[in-house]
């Protein structure tokens, strides 16, 4: 005799199933879950990565504006005029190093946010070789990974294009700055024609070196030759008459003039004490020297002494005071009520 078979109703046939579904649910809800949990985890990048990077993006980019230069090959033409009246010039070095710059550090890092002096659309397959230098490796021991989302890098092409166009390379750097959550932590400052690369990683070490000692009474300033505007009335009613002003282009190479570095140009670097800028200035042209000079103690705010927020909107409207060591506060101190937005 065959067994009885279980006969359910039609009602409980459905809820059979349902039951059935139910079970499959629970059994794949905790791995789909845990799927998309890892889909939108945020993405973490290491900032010895990406210094390692940066510093091979101005290098890379350098080579591009020394070769421009040296088969004169600029074709030069005007991006319109600044504030002050200044012309703005757009070269081929300009944009080839751009090139270089920008897509390396996209195609590295994908995710993070990366602002560029030049814009253009076409895309360069350049990769990075994952190699971090010794000299890196000897500073920064270990790697610190922080969200993809917190970062945003500056980078400036070709610094002092003016200078360019005249042949005064000694003032031409290329530069990259890392900022996360608007602070800048990693600054590279590279001189194409003389090979030198200064980097520096705020709380981890630089591979320059400030000067053993700095006058202050009255100081030597370092300014834009460019949009100095009225910066010498300025600086010497703050410091007096006697004040040394140098004028010099790029801001890149005004803040390597606060170091210790020595150049195999036949020209010498200047050595300025102070560098001041007293009009609208970009992000790209100085965050690269806010990091370098905070990795190394320095000091680089407004004119009324406030921390620069390296994210968002790429213009800073209060000017600027870089100095090294503890002597930011008297250098504030000294100087007259200005008000940029004004001038």
């Amino acid at each position: 005799m065959a067994p009885m078979g279980i006969r359910l109703s039609p009602l409980g046939v459905a809820v059979f199933c349902l039951l059935g579904l139910g079970i499959i649910y629970h059994l794949y809800a905790g791995v789909i879950s845990s799927r998309l949990s890892a889909f939108r985890q945020v993405k973490k990048v290491d900032l010895r990565e990406l210094l390692a990077v940066s510093v091979e993006a101005a290098v890379l980019g350098g080579k591009e504006v020394k070769r421009v230069r040296d088969e004169n090959s600029l074709n030069e033409k005007s991006k319109g005029e600044t504030r002050e009246g200044a012309n703005e010039l757009l070269t081929s070095g300009d944009l080839q190093s751009h090139r270089k710059m920008f897509n390396l550090l996209r195609n590295t890092f994908p995710d993070i946010t990366v602002h560029s002096e030049e814009h253009d659309n076409d895309l360069d397959s350049v990769t990075w070789d994952k190699k971090i230098p010794a000299e890196i490796l000897e500073k920064v021991k270990e790697g610190t990974e922080v969200p993809a989302n917190s970062i945003t890098v500056w980078i400036d092409p070709l610094d002092a294009t003016q200078e360019y166009t005249e042949n005064l390379v000694k003032y031409v750097t290329t530069m990259v700055c890392v900022a996360v959550d608007g602070r800048p932590v990693i600054g590279v400052i590279h001189m194409p024609f003389t090979g030198l690369t200064a980097w520096g990683f705020v709380g981890q070490g630089s591979n320059v070196h400030v000067r053993s000692s700095y006058t202050y009474n009255p100081p030597k300033v370092i300014v834009s030759r460019s949009h100095s505007g009225e910066v010498k009335k300025f600086l010497q009613d703050a410091f007096g008459n006697s004040t040394t002003i140098i004028t010099a282009g790029g801001a890149g190479y005004k803040v390597l003039s606060l170091l210790d570095i020595t150049s195999s140009e036949s020209e010498p670097m200047d050595q300025a004490d102070v560098y001041v800028h007293i009009t609208f200035i970009k992000k790209w042209d100085i965050c690269a020297g806010a990091a370098l000079l905070n990795a190394l103690g320095g000091h680089m705010t407004t004119l009324k002494g406030e921390e620069i927020n390296y994210s968002g909107t790429p213009l800073n409207k209060g000017g600027l005071v870089a100095t090294i060591g503890e002597n930011h506060k008297s250098i504030l101190e000294k100087l007259p009520n200005w008000d940029p937005e004004k001038h």
